[in-house]
């Protein structure tokens, strides 16, 4: 049997979020929004539409990147819950992570051909590549508490979100010396931007070997039923986690709260670059998005260590609770103050320190709340809002755009998901939850 606390292993375990936060960062973040946005305002105008879905309405130039993560994550609200079940019952959880990881790394190095009218062939690409990003995340989290005991939850997964935005930070610094000396190089911004878009891709196939050759294959808890097959399997696990969760209703209700606040948190990151772009930019700036990515990236570090320390202070679900206030008055103050460069910096500065303690927190409360052999299972659940598969928050924040045109108002909007997330996190007794997920 394999041992937990593994330096080895946890190494290679933290290693996926420095490889795969290249993703998160360039291309969720940083670039992949205001440059599909970019194009098609090029093709149809400011707010012209890309295309016409009839009855359910339009989708603009400025709302097709958030449709773009509204469809991924539509289709993993099917697929991720059935390969969480699919990695509980085989052995094969490493090898479908590597899978997935190295589909949707395919898909992101191709967004380098993505250019004039082809904006939503890139959308498409951005869909393959979220949906594989998400499938990969739900193993690779579902391995934490099988490399972790409980005392050590909170730390690992908060030294790994510092690993991702330490990695990505690095890799932002290069894409944005790379847009700074686009010129002297003799090339366009348009193939600065593509190969940023690229170097995310080649970054996190490259690193996500490192991961795959410490992290071990752990014995599967459970056997596969006579005369069902793993696909069959999957889905009478999904309806067996369900009844699971029933059963546990202190964990489903903590699942409900994530599942509202992660979305308006989600969606905070995915639209910060846009929202900055066309309210300080109109003209467009790509070097001023990456240079603020780059601090939120170094910020975002220490704001993860600091809240698993606040956590070991004030317990972890009051650490949430923390920055889920923080992120309410974020949005606030994006929709009512936010008039200059000065004050963007600040409103990055805030989203950076609450950003990661917020979700490495949340992953290691959950981790201790599932039963043990459901890691998998219960991950593909959680796993339907964690970073960028996010789904109602950039939805409504789709249609407040496309019908008021206004991104102060759309970002004014998320509110509700950090509100109602806290209200439900604060009314539920995660330490009964711990308990009782043990004795199931």
């Amino acid at each position: 049997m394999n041992e937990k606390n593994n330096p080895r292993e946890i190494f290679g375990w933290k290693m996926y979020d420095w490889a795969n936060s290249a993703f998160y960062t360039t291309v969720v973040g940083a670039l992949f929004s205001p440059y599909i946005t970019r194009l098609a305002q090029d093709a149809v105008g400011e707010n012209g539409t890309v295309l016409d879905l009839g009855p359910l309405g339009a989708v603009t130039a400025k709302s097709l990147p958030t449709l773009c993560v509204s469809i991924s994550v539509g289709l993993q609200v099917f697929l991720l819950p059935l390969l969480g079940a699919l990695g509980d019952y085989s052995d094969l959880k490493k090898r479908l992570m590597a899978m997935f990881c190295y589909i949707a790394v395919t898909a992101n190095c191709l967004m380098f051909f993505i250019k004039d009218d082809l904006y939503l062939a890139g959308g498409v690409l951005f869909i393959i590549a979220n949906v594989c990003f998400g499938a990969a995340l739900v193993f690779y989290n579902a391995f934490l508490p099988e490399i972790t005991t409980e005392d050590q939850a909170d730390k690992v997964s908060s030294r790994g979100f510092a690993y991702g935005y330490l990695g990505g930070a690095i890799l932002l610094v290069f894409n944005l010396l790379l847009v700074l000396r686009a010129e002297q190089l003799g090339i366009s911004a348009g193939l600065a931007v593509r190969l940023s878009l690229l170097s995310a891709g080649v970054w996190w196939g490259g690193f996500a070997l490192i991961t795959f050759a410490l992290l071990k294959s752990h014995p599967t808890k459970k056997q596969l039923p006579p005369g069902k097959s793993y696909l069959s399997a999957g889905f009478s696990e999904i309806v067996a986690s369900f009844k699971e969760l029933r059963r546990l209703p202190l964990t489903l209700r903590y699942l409900i709260g994530y599942l509202i606040y992660n979305d308006g948190i989600q969606t905070v990151v995915f639209a910060a670059s846009a929202f900055l772009e066309q309210e300080l930019f109109p003209g467009g700036n790509p070097v001023f998005l990456l240079e603020i990515f780059v601090m939120v990236q170094f910020v975002a570090v220490a704001g993860a260590l600091l809240f698993e320390r606040l956590a070991y202070l004030i317990k972890t679900k009051n650490a949430i609770i923390v920055s889920l206030i923080i992120w309410s008055s974020i949005v606030i103050y994006a929709n009512r103050f936010l008039d200059s460069v000065p004050e963007a910096w600040v409103l990055a500065a805030a989203i950076a320190i609450v950003l990661g303690g917020s979700q490495a927190l949340s992953r290691s409360l959950f981790s201790k709340m599932i039963p043990a052999g459901k890691e998998a299972s219960f991950f593909g659940l959680y796993e339907v809002s964690e970073r960028g598969t996010s789904w109602m928050g950039p939805l409504l924040f789709s249609i407040v755009i496309a019908r008021t045109g206004s991104y102060r108002a759309a970002l004014l909007s998320l509110i509700f998901f950090f509100v109602v997330g806290l209200v439900v996190l604060w009314t539920t007794d995660t330490d009964r939850g711990i308990r009782e997920a043990k004795a199931a």
